[in-house]
């Protein structure tokens, strides 16, 4: 572990450096290089481009992509849970692309395809040749977490490109002994920082992994300061607004972690959970891509690619974390299975390539209907019905419901918009002005923000996540329309509390099904009782 061996010897000029750097183990890596699937590849990459742009208007708009668009008219350095670059991203997509559900997805879609590529190019920084690299890009096409988290416009369809490209970096830094890329590396954690605070678990796990490996000179480097500085320099909007704010993410992640819907799996359960959200049969692929990285003497150089995404696994099982939490390093450990594939199958074993690649798509073919909206929702309820309600990916404890959450979230907000709507249009046109309409969940209120509009509404409040920051919009509390409540709480604290309509879609989730409640003369100002509403 203490060896210097990777470092360049004192005197030793740059322009050696890069030269040494292309010879592995008595090969020309510039030369096999040059036998790469690049077309095929390409190819892999705009079927899955096309997959989620084809897919992309079957149903209807996320809950969670409400809540961004909402966020995206707050434009602000951080949120109550989240860093802020999903704010602006989907600003940007909503004013370049528009807020049709293609126009939303596409950048979704695009990162979707750019990991298809970037895994191939993993796969041939670790030595893989053509068969490898198309391997490894074919792998993230029949992944059910990769086809469910690229439908929506979230951070975490941007996550796992975040990390495979900096870990690439990562890899031609070592391959190279060029501690330069320090610095675009610094740069990458920075932005994935502003994406989601995932990637700190990333970056401690990728340092660890230099640590313990040949590699850990890089660390003593100027260039890994100035990488740090980098780092720092992007996240320090985020920083600043956290601090100012009293670090409410971690408010929100230990009320989050108390939740009863939140599903804390053990150890052996937390491991089954990573088969089936990667795909049953392409398991024993990223577990032989793990154990190359790990020990094989090829993979000596790139070692610390394996004691990060081990530490990664651990600390995730350890923490009890969500189970699709760990899908992120998933593709460079892909390409390590891809790479252990072609060197065990390089000698008459076409057949099992082939067998193997269609087994694995025959595997995505019947598990994508679960995770991605292929099938129109009435032939989608059949086929669920036909494998007796499996879904192979669980995001929260949820009561059944018709439909699996990832589809339910996807239905229903119009609807509740427009039945507001008719709450609000039977009001005397004097009290329309003073009265506010509150979601209990941010689903809520969002999608009244959203579709609103085209009924005449105002903007909604809410006590949840961001909203709360938000503010009670100057209303006083006289008349409220009030969304996702049993009306029990409302009768404390206001005057009267009038049933006036019901929310009953079928497709919805449990949690989206109630009363509509018109609650008058609230016992305090609302400004004043604002404090009280906070619900992270």
């Amino acid at each position: 572990m203490g060896s210097q061996s990777g470092a360049p010897k004192s005197g030793q000029p740059l322009l050696s450096m890069r030269g040494a750097g292309k010879c592995v183990e008595g090969r020309d890596v510039g030369r096999d290089r040059k036998r790469h699937g690049g077309g095929a590849v390409a190819l892999l990459a705009l079927a899955k481009l096309a997959l989620h742009c084809a897919t992309a208007g079957q149903y209807g708009v996320f809950r969670d992509e409400l809540y961004y668009l909402a966020c995206a008219r707050h434009l602000a350095a951080g949120y109550v849970d989240q860093p802020p670059l999903i704010a602006f991203v989907t600003w940007f997509a909503a004013h370049v692309f528009g807020t049709s559900l293609l126009g939303l997805r596409l950048l979704p879609a695009l990162a979707g395809a750019s990991l298809v590529w970037l895994t191939a190019l993993v796969a041939r920084e670790l030595g893989g040749k053509g068969f490898a690299q198309c391997m490894a890009a074919f792998s993230i096409l029949p992944v059910p977490i990769y086809l469910m988290l690229d439908h929506w416009l979230t951070m975490n369809a941007f996550e796992a490109p975040l990390w495979t490209l900096t870990l690439w970096l990562a890899l031609r830094m070592c391959s190279t002994n060029d501690p330069r890329f320090c610095v675009p590396i610094g740069c990458l954690v920075g932005i994935g920082l502003e994406n989601k605070y995932s990637m700190l678990l990333f970056a401690g796990a990728l340092v660890l992994g230099l640590i313990l490996t040949s590699q850990q000179w890089l660390l003593r480097s100027r260039w890994f300061v100035v990488g740090c500085a980098c780092t720092l320099l992007l996240f320090l909007p985020n920083l600043l607004w956290l601090v100012h704010n009293h670090f409410p993410f971690l408010t929100f992640e230990q009320h989050s972690r108390m939740s009863a819907a939140r599903i804390e799996r053990a150890p052996l359960a937390f491991i089954a959970d990573q088969a089936m959200i990667t795909n049953p049969l392409l398991a024993p692929l990223w577990f032989a891509g793990l154990l190359w990285l790990l020990w094989s003497k090829r993979a000596a150089r790139y070692r610390f690619a394996g004691w990060t995404s081990l530490a990664i696994l651990l600390v995730l099982l350890v923490l009890k974390a969500k189970n699709y939490y760990a899908a992120p390093i998933y593709p460079a450990l892909f390409a390590g299975g891809a790479v252990a594939l072609e060197a065990a199958t390089q000698h008459k074993g076409w057949w099992l390539r082939s067998a193997y690649g269609a087994a694995v798509l025959a595997a995505g073919l019947i598990l994508a209907p679960f995770v991605l909206p292929v099938l129109p929702i009435g032939r989608f309820l059949a086929y669920q019905q036909a494998f007796g309600g499996f879904t192979p990916v669980r995001l929260e404890k949820q009561p059944p419901g018709l439909l699996p959450q990832q589809f339910a979230d996807e239905f229903g907000w119009e609807e509740m918009a427009r039945k507001t709507a008719a709450i609000y249009e039977r009001l005397p046109d004097a009290a329309k002005s003073d009265t506010a309409i509150f979601g209990n969940n941010y689903g809520e209120a969002a999608a009244i923000d959203f579709f609103g509009a085209r009924y005449g509404l105002p903007a909604a409040i809410s006590g949840s996540e961001s909203f709360w920051l938000w503010g009670p919009r100057g209303y006083s509390g006289k008349t409220m329309i009030v969304l996702g409540s049993n009306g029990v709480g409302d009768r404390e604290h206001f005057a009267t509390v009038e049933k006036a309509g019901r929310m009953d879609d079928p497709y919805t989730r449990d949690i989206e099904h109630f009363d509509f409640y018109l609650c008058r003369d609230l016992a305090a100002n609302l400004g004043d009782f604002w404090p009280e509403t906070k619900k992270w």
